[in-house]
Parts: structure tokens; sequence; C-alpha cells
């Protein structure tokens, strides 16, 4: 997901850097086309002077403009916000489960999101089966993702300053941005990592993506044609990695059941040295000038 989006970005923007590719691809991505864009110049610069002074120019690209109404903005809103999935999407777009599930139908249909399912194996192993009490509520479901990256980017961002922006106050949306812009981020580093292993590994993965369950959650679970499973963890920190995030992903792993080959670590600033001595047949560290390989 996103990589030949982000390609093409990439090379319209030919004088960026990757971590600001992808820090602007998190906001601009599936925009750049249709706007005149300068991103050369700082974060702040940019969103003050391009996006905050053009502010009704970026309104007017989001299509169907019904999106920008109720309830489909709050929807979109509780998509853009937490962990996606259904149940907490319809909560916090305070948003019945019938009449949820239409509206969403209705964006896949429009291709504005797309349902990611759950590969978490049935609580039951048979129909009859008497599961225990704590587990009988529990629900596996999908979690719902944008198409677009500048929709993720505006109904998380921005729809809270709508208000303020039109009026030309733009001090508190600015202030939330620099504050919350890393979750974007983050997610956008977490996609384009499933696409770099899928890569590394010669487009032979029959599966990929984020893993969740009742016990944890994985930023990526895949696994070869050959049945090699790899188990992968993303941070987009200012800060190297250390050997105990491998050995967290560890004890994970032991609390979902998995049973895990490989682990690859993706890593926006590096790694520590312990860490670096790790790498080898079963441990994959990728850093940031790894992903240049999404964009040839």
């Amino acid at each position: 997901m996103y990589r030949y989006e982000f390609k093409e970005f990439v090379h319209r923007f030919g004088y960026l850097t990757m971590d600001r590719a992808i820090e602007r691809f998190s906001i601009f991505g599936g925009v750049e086309g249709e706007i005149s864009l300068n991103l050369s110049e700082d974060i702040d610069t940019i969103m003050r002077g391009q996006f905050c002074k053009n502010y009704h120019k970026f309104r007017e690209l989001i299509e169907p403009s019904y999106l920008l109404e109720e309830p489909y903005s709050r929807l979109l809103r509780g998509v853009s916000r937490g962990d996606g999935r259904l149940s907490n999407i319809f909560r916090r777009a305070r948003v019945g489960d019938s009449l949820g599930r239409d509206i969403l139908e209705e964006f896949s249909s429009l291709d504005i999101i797309t349902f990611e399912p759950s590969r978490e194996a049935p609580l039951r192993k048979y129909p009859a089966q008497r599961l225990k009490r704590h587990l009988r509520s529990y629900v596996i479901e999908p979690k719902v993702r944008f198409n677009t990256p500048f929709l993720n980017f505006w109904f998380a961002l921005v729809f809270p300053f709508e208000s303020e922006l039109e009026r030309g106050d733009f001090d508190r949306f600015m202030e939330s941005f620099h504050r919350d812009i890393y979750i974007l981020n983050s997610f956008m580093f977490e996609q384009l990592s499933n696409e770099l292993l899928n890569l590394y590994f010669g487009g032979n993965l029959v599966a990929l993506g984020s893993y969740w369950d009742r016990n944890s959650e994985f930023d990526i679970l895949a696994e070869t044609i050959d049945g090699v499973v790899i188990v992968g963890e993303c941070k987009y920190k200012n800060r190297k990695v250390s050997g105990n995030e491998l050995h967290k992903l560890r004890r994970k792993i032991v609390d979902s059941n998995l049973k895990v080959d490989k682990f690859a670590l993706f890593s926006k600033s590096g790694f520590s040295n312990s860490l670096t001595r790790l790498g080898g047949r079963d441990v994959i560290l990728f850093e940031l000038k790894d992903f240049k390989r999404l964009i040839f």
C-alpha cells in the first residue's frame, strides 16, 4: 500500500531527503499533482505559508464534498484517530454499527478507504465450544485504512480546527500539528516498511501487513512462499533503536503464541551498536537509507 504513490511523490520532489519525503508524503500524498507545492522549506513554513494560507484551495480537493458533512465527517475522523478497528471507529464517531458499516462500505466502493482483515485465529475451534467468560464479548474485527494520505491528514489534524482556519486563525492548528504529526509519520513509515520488506524478499511474501489479536499488536507479520514467518517493528523516532526493542518484541510473540522465524526492525535513526551486532540470519535491520529501494 502506497509504494507506487510514494515513488511518484519522490520523483516529483526529487530534492527531498528520505525522512522529509516520508514526512511530507504523509501530509500531501495524493494531492501533490493538483496544487502547486514547494516542499523544500522547513515544515513550519510549509504549513503556515502554503497550507494554512491556501486552506480553502486544499478543502476543495476533498471529493466528494459531502465527506465534510455529518455523519460522514465524524466517521472519517474516527478512522483517522485510534487503532482503526471498527468498534472503536463507531464509538468515536457516535454512530451505530449498522449505519457505520453502510457508510464505510460506500467509502470503500469510492476507493476512499480499505478494510484490512484481521488474521487472528477464530476463538472457537468448533461451533459449540464454550468460551471463557472474559472472551465471550470479544469480537475479531478488521481495521480501516485511508487510501489517500491527504485525507488521513485532513480528518486527523485539520478537521477539529476548520472553523478557526476559515477565519485565518492558525495558532491552535499549528500547535496541534507539531504535537501530533509524528502519528501520521509513524503510520506512513510502517506502511512503507511493509513494502520494503516485500522487496527484500523479492516480492515473494504471501502474507503481509500488520497483525493484531486480543493480546498484542505487531507492525508487520509476513510469511514467505516457503513458510518463513517474519515479524517486524517500525520506529520513526529521533533516536537509535536499542536491543531492548528486540527483547520486547520477543516477549510479545510469546504472549500471542506465534511461531516466528525472523525478526525485521525498521528505524529512522539507525540502531545501537549492540543491536547492530545481533543483525544476521534471523534479525534483519533496515535503516532510512534502505528505503531508497522503493523509488527505483
